[in-house]
């Protein structure tokens, strides 16, 4: 993991008894390290987007969605690798290729909104940013997701972090809901008028580990830039 990764979640990981190195400044070069761990001992590498067991399993999100909202009209996702939005894209557009998929990422840093704009798999430089389990590139080589999302996924769209900061507060305050910023970036597309809503409407709202402190500050009001709480 990167020095990127909050510290509460490396304490979280090390407390369901894995073991944790912390190697550079991002998850790109997080993976080398591991990619050579992995060859050197052995290992099997499992990718927790670009494989195809992971974004069936993801689908599966999809298939729920169209049957509590039999009239889906749109679905906002968060978007890093592409694994989560790939599953549910593919899974909704078999079933009814009229509805829209939605991706939904932060300004920092976004990897797969970079390389669909590029047209394939760039590296993009990892910033701190509250939507930090978002951070991260596609893979050069990626072999899946990139392809998916190019294929299936209708629009794009990068929040702020005043945006996502907006976002968990309003899902605190008005949802009573503890959602970290990658989990939050589709409130905030809402929230900000970046999309256009025609229908009914899923916004998925994924992962609440988020440090507690951070989160009062936000929930607070208080302006919280993530470049400034790096350990």
């Amino acid at each position: 993991m990167s020095n990127l990764v909050p510290q509460n979640k490396i304490n979280a990981i090390k407390a369901l008894g894995a073991e944790v190195r912390i190697v550079g400044a991002s998850q790109d070069e997080a993976e080398i390290t591991a990619d050579r761990i992995v060859a050197e001992s052995d290992m099997t590498m499992l990718s927790p987007f670009d494989h195809r067991d992971i974004i069936a399993g993801q689908g599966t999100i999809g298939l729920e969605l169209y049957e509590k909202i039999p009239s889906l009209s749109t679905v906002l996702a968060p978007v890093s690798g592409g694994g989560l939005i790939g599953g549910i894209a593919i899974a909704l557009k078999a079933l009814d290729p009229a509805i829209r998929v939605i991706g939904i990422s932060m300004e920092r840093g976004a990897a797969m909104h970079a390389s669909i704009q590029n047209g394939s798999p760039v590296e993009v430089k990892e910033l701190p940013t509250l939507a930090d389990a978002l951070g991260g590139g596609i893979g050069l080589d990626n072999s899946y997701t990139f392809k998916i999302v190019q294929d299936l996924v209708d629009e794009l769209i990068l929040v702020s972090e005043s945006e996502i900061a907006a976002a968990i507060r309003h899902l605190y305050w008005k949802e009573k809901q503890i959602v970290e910023g990658a989990g939050s970036v589709g409130v905030a597309a809402v929230l900000a008028d970046r999309v256009s809503l025609t229908g009914p409407t899923a916004v998925l709202i994924s992962g609440g580990n988020i440090d507690l402190n951070q989160h009062y500050r936000i929930i607070a009001g208080e302006y919280v830039d993530a470049a400034l709480n790096q350990h």
